[in-house]
């Protein structure tokens, strides 16, 4: 019975099926009940229990091959018959292309600005302690300043806090490193401000520092002119105007004038015309003995501003919440093409 059990291994391992045809013929042939494989089943069990070990291997694997067989054919048929629904004619389906975000864009173009005349790029942490983001800056607690920014404290620990804005960052950076020092620092702020078209509790800020000998207000407005003609072009008009800042003396705000041509100018610009898009001023001495630098030697200069403010102006939005919505018709439109 082995020998003809490996006759018919043999066969069935050189039997091809090109079709359906194929393979009932195969079927009939070898698994129907007058098959050839159930005609063995029968002579196996009248065989003696010394050879049933050997013949059972044998016949176990003719089994095994025959329904492969089948299965290959049905495997290949079911392919052919998806391939079939595929429509040729239909026109070919592109994954779609990302955008960077626009505030991402802005920052990138800010920050693009400012390393060309020799600025460094400085970055810290958006969980801070109360004396980077309050006391080294000249407000020590229960200053009136604070209550300008209302904070996010975190409750398991009172000096912990969201930053409120990013001269925290300079302050780490002017205890870690010695004048002269050029340095902006982007990055998220947090304050508990009420959402609306024009004020989020979430934003953006770059703030820039310079501190070296002799540096004057003079200074300070150059390099306010140099970035605004940068980015908004050199025929825009701009002003200063006083201001207070706990952690500068001077302080200064700095308009541009956007003007009154459509409602929107109106809207954002208050009927001025002028629209306000950074504040600044000279380093308070205080501030700079906080960070460990000698003020009868060295001065310097801070601005900020805030990234969606910018956006804003450059690409006509008039409300700041759609940068947070990831509304996909909105970011489509800075999509390069």
């Amino acid at each position: 019975m082995q020998e003809k059990l490996n006759k018919t291994i043999n066969d069935v391992n050189n039997t091809i099926i090109h079709s359906n045809e194929d393979a009932i013929n195969f079927q009939k042939v070898y698994l129907s009940k007058k098959g050839i494989l159930n005609d063995l089943f029968n002579e196996f069990k009248a065989l003696p229990n010394s050879e049933k070990k050997e013949v059972g291997k044998l016949l176990n694997q003719l089994k095994v091959m025959a329904l492969g067989k089948l299965k290959s054919l049905q495997k290949s048929e079911n392919t052919k018959k998806e391939q079939s629904k595929i429509d040729l004619t239909m026109p070919a389906i592109y994954d779609q292309v990302g955008a960077t975000h626009p505030l991402t864009k802005v920052q990138d173009q800010i920050i693009s600005v400012f390393k060309k005349v020799g600025f460094g790029l400085s970055e810290g942490p958006e969980i801070e302690d109360d004396w980077h983001n309050f006391s080294a800056l000249n407000m020590p607690k229960d200053h009136p300043a604070r209550d300008m920014q209302d904070t996010f404290f975190i409750k398991i620990d009172p000096d912990v806090l969201l930053r409120t804005h990013t001269s925290s960052v300079q302050i780490r950076y002017m205890k870690e490193n010695t004048p002269p020092i050029r340095i902006i620092s982007p990055g998220r702020v947090y304050r508990k401000e009420d959402i609306s078209s024009r004020a989020h509790c979430i934003f953006h800020q770059i703030e820039g520092l310079y501190i070296d000998k002799d540096v004057s207000f003079s200074d300070l407005k150059k390099m306010i002119a140099y970035f605004v003609e940068s980015i908004f072009g050199k025929e825009v008009k701009t002003r200063f105007r006083p201001s207070f800042f706990p952690f500068t003396e001077p302080s200064a705000e700095v308009d541009i004038y956007w003007g009154l041509k459509t409602e929107t100018d109106y809207r954002i610009t208050k009927g001025t015309g002028w629209l306000e898009i950074m504040g600044c001023g000279m380093v308070d001495p205080n501030v700079l003995e906080n960070a460990n630098i000698d003020p009868t030697k060295f001065s310097g200069f801070a601005f900020g501003m805030g990234i969606e403010r910018i956006t804003m102006l450059l690409h006509q939005i008039d409300d700041l919440r759609l940068f947070f919505e990831n509304d996909l018709r909105f970011l489509k439109q800075f999509q390069v093409n």
